[in-house]
């Protein structure tokens, strides 16, 4: 397994840079454009507050400026559920960074299955050709289990992490082949706390961020591991991890056990 070489996102059949790339942590472009050249180029770009990232924004004019748009996979959220709202906010904001489409339409975040309404409502919008396929993001590894066995989304963000690796038992194992989603993991350092200091085992050393996302990738289930980042100094460390590559058995095994002490006796 080498980091370097890109991924086939499930039965999308894009090939993708293992390190995704999160809008909302507020990366300058220049960080966002430094990742795509190293390879990454799944972004996640969505209407939370504020509106579409600014920075991501720019990234992406920048990038399909350079005339390379056949090497981006934007996978854009929606979380109107909404449909007229989604369409719409979905048209302005890729018009704002000169594109026609996005590769994929994540609908998110859902506790339980999504109603037939929103899923029509993203069927249309692939109709129209303002998105190729649609994903569905959720913490519900049980949803996505059920979702992954019936091959219903063509892609699937869940959270994963050396502290919650529930989707190697609920997951990954009904992902199957031939329908197989594209798997994209978010909260790989799980909002931080796999970083901190005080959260370790005694006498261990904290994992790097690089170290959190080499956990996820060394997994052969996830295809892209989302990153976030604030600044060009972080998204280099985080680039970082693609260059140490998969994980040992040992450096496997310091991770579970930092993210079981992290995670405290109950397991979700």
């Amino acid at each position: 397994m080498n980091f370097h070489e890109p991924a086939v996102l499930g039965r999308t059949g894009l090939k993708v840079g293992r390190l995704g790339v999160a809008s909302g942590y507020g990366a300058p472009a220049a960080a966002v454009e430094e990742a795509f050249e190293r390879g990454c180029n799944y972004f996640t770009w969505g209407t939370v507050i504020k509106g579409y990232s600014e920075p991501m924004r720019q990234a992406l004019k920048n990038i399909v400026a350079k005339g390379q748009r056949d090497r981006l996979v934007l996978a854009a959220f929606s979380y109107a559920h909404d449909n007229f709202l989604t369409e719409r906010l979905l048209a302005r904001g890729l018009k704002s960074a000169g594109l026609d489409y996005a590769d994929v339409l994540i609908l998110g975040y859902f506790s339980r299955r999504p109603p037939l309404r929103l899923i029509d409502g993203a069927l249309r919008m692939k109709e129209k050709g303002l998105i190729r396929f649609i994903g569905l993001s959720s913490h519900n590894r049980k949803l996505l289990g059920e979702l992954a066995r019936n091959g219903e989304f063509d892609v699937m963000h869940l959270r994963y992490n050396a502290a919650h690796r529930g989707a190697e038992t609920e997951i990954f194992p009904f992902l199957g082949e031939e329908r197989r989603p594209g798997i994209v993991s978010f909260t790989a350092t799980r909002w931080g706390k796999l970083l901190n200091p005080k959260k370790m085992p005694p006498g261990e050393k904290p994992p790097t961020a690089a170290d959190c996302y080499r956990f996820v990738l060394s997994h052969p289930a996830v295809d892209v591991c989302v990153s976030g980042a604030k600044t060009v100094e972080q998204m280099r460390e985080n680039l970082a991890g693609l260059d140490a590559g998969p994980m040992s058995d040992a450096e496997l095994a310091r991770m579970r056990r930092i993210g079981d002490h992290v995670h405290g006796p109950k397991r979700v």
